[in-house]
C-alpha cells in the first residue's frame, strides 16, 4: 500500500533575478529521439534525525537557495522546450519567468527501513508519492507546445530521514548531465551548511557547458530525426507528462553484485568462451552484469514465446571524452548513442550458463562495434525505438551506470542512504549505479510481477552459487 505524503508548501525556485539572460537553445540529433521518451525519475534518500520544523527551519532555506545558485548555470531545467508547428524547430527556451516546480511535503507514515532496503521486494507505489508530476504541457495561439523539463519534490519523515525527488524530460539532459546537476546542487548546499563561503565554492566547481555548436551532425540526421518527430507528434506529446498504471502485484527489487561477483563473472565467461573455442571481445563489468540479468530476467518469464523470437537489450554509450568528437565531460545536453543487442530466446535461456555467454559475446561486440563506428545505423534510432516498443517485454532497456556516481551526492548529511530509479517500474528498464557501501559493488535496479520477481531471484541465487565455486 503506498504511503500518504502532506504537502506543506509548493512554489517555484528560479535563479537568482538577472543572473541570466533570455536563451534559446537549439536541440541537437542527440537531443530530438529523446522528445518521444517519458519523463524520468529518481529518488534520493539521506539521514535526518530531526523534526518536521527542524528541517523547514534550517536545512529547507539552505536546498531552496542553493537551487537558485546551480540554476544559474544550469538554466535549461528551469526553462521549458517550445515545439512550434512545422516547419519551425523545437528547442529550449529560457525566459526571465522560468522556474521549477518545488514542492515540500511530510510523510509520518513512511517506513523508512523498508524504503531503503536491500534485502527483499518492495511495492512499486511505496515510492510514487514521494515523486512530483510535471506541470501539463500547455498550447500557444499559434499551435506551440510549451513543455516544463522539470519538476522537484522535498519530503521529510520526521526524525528519520528526507528524500529529494526529481522529475525530469530527458530531451534536456542524459544521465551525465543530470549528475552533475545534482552534484553541483549538492555541493553548494553543503558548502552553506558548513559556511564555506558560497560565492567562492561555486567558482571552484566543473561549469556546464552549453555550447551546441560543438555537436557535429556528419551523418545528417538531425532532419531525419525531425521529420520523424513531425510524423509522431505533438499528437501524443501531452500524454508523455502522465502518470502510467502499473499492475497491482508489481514489486522493486535491489540486487547488490560484490566486487568478487563481478570478477568471478569475468573469468567465468572467459574460461566458458574458450571450451566453445569463442573469443569474447570486451569482458568487462558492465558486458557480464548486463548478461546475467538479462538471462535471469528472460528465465524468469512465462515461456509462451517461441525461442525463435527475438529480444532486445538497448544500452546507450556516453560520446562524452571520444578522440573523434571533442566533447568535454562538462557538456550539458544529450551525447548518447544507442546499441541494440539482438539474441533469440533460445540462446538466452540455454543450457549450463550457455545463455549468459551468447548474451555476454552479444553486448561485447556491440560495446566495440561502438566504440568504432557511433553512428552506424543512428539514421534509423527512432523507428526503430518505435518497432521494438511493440515488442512489449521482449525489449530490457539498461537505465543509468555505476560511472556516474550516484552515491557522491552529498548535501552536507552524508552519502544517501539509498537512491533509485523510479521509473523502472513502468518503463521496462533495468537500473545500474554504485554502491554506497563498498566501492567497486553494483547495486541492480529492476521491477516485475510478484511471481516473476521470486523466480528471477531464484534464478539469479543459482548462478551466482554457481560462479562463486570458480577457483
Amino acid at each position: 500500500m503506498a504511503q500518504k505524503v502532506k504537502v506543506i508548501e509548493e512554489c517555484q525556485v528560479s535563479p537568482p533575478p538577472g543572473s541570466v539572460p533570455p536563451t534559446s537553445i537549439p536541440l541537437t540529433f542527440f537531443d530530438l529521439p529523446w522528445l518521444c521518451c517519458p519523463p524520468l525519475k529518481r529518488i534520493f534518500f539521506y539521514h535526518f534525525p530531526h523534526s518536521t520544523q527542524h528541517f523547514v527551519q534550517t536545512l529547507l532555506p539552505s536546498l531552496k537557495n542553493s537551487l537558485s545558485l546551480t540554476l544559474q548555470h544550469f538554466f535549461p531545467f528551469s526553462s521549458n522546450l517550445l515545439f512550434p508547428p512545422k516547419p519551425n524547430t523545437p528547442h529550449i527556451l529560457y525566459t526571465h519567468a522560468d522556474s521549477i516546480s518545488f514542492t515540500v511535503a511530510e510523510s509520518t507514515l513512511a517506513d523508512v527501513t523498508t524504503l531503503v532496503s536491500h534485502n527483499s521486494p518492495r511495492d512499486v507505489t511505496l515510492l510514487h508519492p514521494f515523486v512530483p508530476s510535471l506541470p501539463p504541457p500547455r498550447t500557444l495561439e499559434d499551435g506551440t507546445f510549451v513543455i516544463p523539463l522539470m519538476a522537484i519534490q522535498v519530503t521529510v519523515m520526521p526524525y528519520s530521514a528526507f528524500t529529494i525527488c526529481i522529475t525530469f524530460r530527458h530531451v534536456a539532459a542524459d544521465g551525465r548531465a543530470f549528475h552533475h546537476f545534482m552534484k553541483f546542487w549538492a555541493s553548494l548546499c553543503k558548502s552553506s551548511k558548513q559556511d564555506l563561503g558560497l560565492a567562492s565554492f561555486q567558482g571552484s566547481l566543473a561549469m556546464p557547458l552549453h555550447n551546441r555548436d560543438i555537436i557535429q551532425d556528419p551523418k545528417g540526421l538531425k532532419p531525419i530525426f525531425l521529420q520523424e518527430l513531425w510524423n509522431s507528434l505533438p499528437e501524443n506529446i501531452e500524454s508523455k507528462g502522465i502518470k502510467r498504471d502499473v499492475p497491482s502485484d508489481m514489486v522493486r527489487h535491489t540486487f547488490v553484485l560484490s566486487h568478487v561477483h563481478v570478477e568471478k563473472l569475468k573469468k567465468w565467461v572467459s574460461i566458458k568462451g574458450k571450451s566453445h573455442g569463442l573469443a569474447i571481445p570486451h569482458i568487462t563489468t558492465f558486458v557480464v552484469t548486463c548478461a546475467l540479468i538479462w538471462v535471469c530476467k528472460v528465465k524468469s518469464e512465462e515461456n509462451k514465446v517461441n525461442d525463435d523470437e527475438s529480444y532486445i537489450l538497448a544500452f546507450m554509450a556516453d560520446c562524452r571524452n571520444r578522440p573523434e568528437f571533442s566533447i568535454p565531460l562538462e557538456y550539458f545536453g544529450n551525447c548518447l548513442v544507442c546499441g541494440n543487442v539482438v539474441v533469440n530466446r533460445g540462446k538466452l535461456v540455454g543450457g549450463l550458463g550457455n545463455g549468459i555467454l551468447e548474451a555476454a559475446i552479444a553486448i561485447g561486440s556491440k560495446v566495440r562495434y561502438l566504440q568504432r563506428e557511433s553512428f552506424e545505423g543512428a539514421e534509423t534510432l527512432m523507428s526503430n525505438f518505435r518497432e521494438y516498443a511493440s515488442l512489449g517485454k521482449h525489449m530490457t532497456i539498461i537505465a543509468g551506470s555505476p560511472k556516474l556516481e550516484v552515491y557522491e551526492t552529498d548535501f552536507g548529511w552524508g552519502k544517501p542512504k539509498r537512491s533509485d530509479v523510479v521509473h523502472v517500474d513502468n518503463s521496462g528498464s533495468i537500473s545500474l549505479s554504485d554502491c554506497r557501501d563498498k566501492e567497486g559493488r553494483i547495486e541492480v535496479g529492476i521491477a516485475l510481477q510478484k511471481t516473476q520477481m521470486n523466480k528471477f531471484t531464484t534464478i539469479l541465487e543459482v548462478h551466482l552459487t554457481e560462479i562463486a565455486l570458480l577457483d
